[in-house]
C-alpha cells in the first residue's frame, strides 16, 4: 500500500536567524493494505511532520513515498503533481489532526456530509448518515445544525473524525485525533476505527494513549533519534 524510503525534512527557523532545523531524517517503513501502523517517539521527533509529508502539506527534503493508488497506479507522493495530490485527497487519502478547519458558518451535519455529497450521494441521504455518525460520537441532535467553530475542542475533534470516516478512505492518517476526548468518546472512536480497518482501510497514526495503540495497531515504527 505505502512504502516510505529514507525521507527527511528540514525547516528554516526565522526565529533563529534562518538556521536550518532538523524535522526528521532517515525515516523508512512500509504499510501493507489493511494494516494499522503506529508512529512512536518523544514529542518533537517529527511524527506529525511525517504524516504531513505523506498527505503532502509538507514537502520532503529527500527520499520517496511510494503509494499504490487506485486512481493513478503506483506513484511517488513526494513529487506527484499538485492536481493529482488533490484528487487522491478527495478519493483515497484521509487526514485527521487535533484541529478542525472548516467554513465558519457551515453546520456540523453539513461539514460531515460534505464528502458524500461531493461523491454524488443525495444531500438528504448524506445528511442522514452524517447525523447518525455524529449521534454515535455523542454529538447530539441539538448540535447538528450548530457551527463547529463554537464547539469545544473534543467536539471539534469528533466532527473532524466523522468527516474523515463517513466515506472510509483507502489510507487514513491520524494525528492524535483523541487528544481532547474523554474515556467514553475515546472508546467510541476506537470502535469506529476498528470497524473501518476491518473493512480494508489502512491506517498510519499517532496516539499518546497506549491502550489504543495496543488494540488498534498491527505494528509500531519507532522514530530514529534526531541529531541536531
Amino acid at each position: 500500500m505505502l512504502r516510505v524510503e529514507n525521507i527527511q525534512k528540514h525547516f528554516i527557523s526565522h526565529v533563529l536567524n534562518g538556521k536550518e532545523v532538523v524535522g526528521f531524517r532517515s525515516v523508512s517503513f512500509k504499510v501493507l493494505p489493511g494494516m494499522a501502523l503506529g508512529l512512536s517517539g518523544p514529542s518533537g521527533c517529527g511524527k506529525s511532520s511525517i504524516l504531513k509529508c505523506i498527505y503532502r502539506t509538507y514537502l520532503t527534503g529527500m527520499g520517496k513515498i511510494i503509494y499504490n493508488s487506485q486512481t493513478f497506479g503506483t506513484v511517488d507522493l513526494a513529487v506527484l503533481p499538485e492536481n493529482e495530490i488533490l484528487a487522491l485527497r478527495r478519493k483515497e487519502i484521509g487526514y485527521v489532526s487535533q484541529f478542525l478547519s472548516v467554513v465558519p458558518r457551515q453546520p456540523a451535519a453539513e461539514v460531515v456530509a460534505a464528502p458524500l455529497v461531493e461523491e454524488g450521494v443525495s444531500r438528504a441521504v448524506a445528511l442522514q448518515r452524517a447525523r447518525g455518525l455524529l449521534d454515535r460520537l455523542n454529538i447530539g441532535a441539538r448540535l447538528h445544525a450548530a457551527y463547529p467553530a463554537t464547539f469545544s475542542g473534543g467536539e471539534k475533534q469528533r466532527v473532524n473524525l466523522s468527516r474523515a470516516i463517513i466515506r472510509p478512505p483507502r489510507l487514513l492518517l491520524l494525528d492524535e485525533p483523541t487528544a481532547s476526548l474523554d474515556a467514553a468518546s475515546m472508546q467510541v472512536v476506537l470502535d469506529l476505527l476498528l470497524e473501518i480497518k476491518a473493512r480494508g482501510t489502512t491506517i498510519i497514526a499517532i496516539f499518546h494513549d497506549q491502550a489504543i495503540m495496543d488494540r488498534l495497531m498491527d505494528d509500531i515504527y519507532t522514530m530514529p533519534v534526531k541529531e541536531s
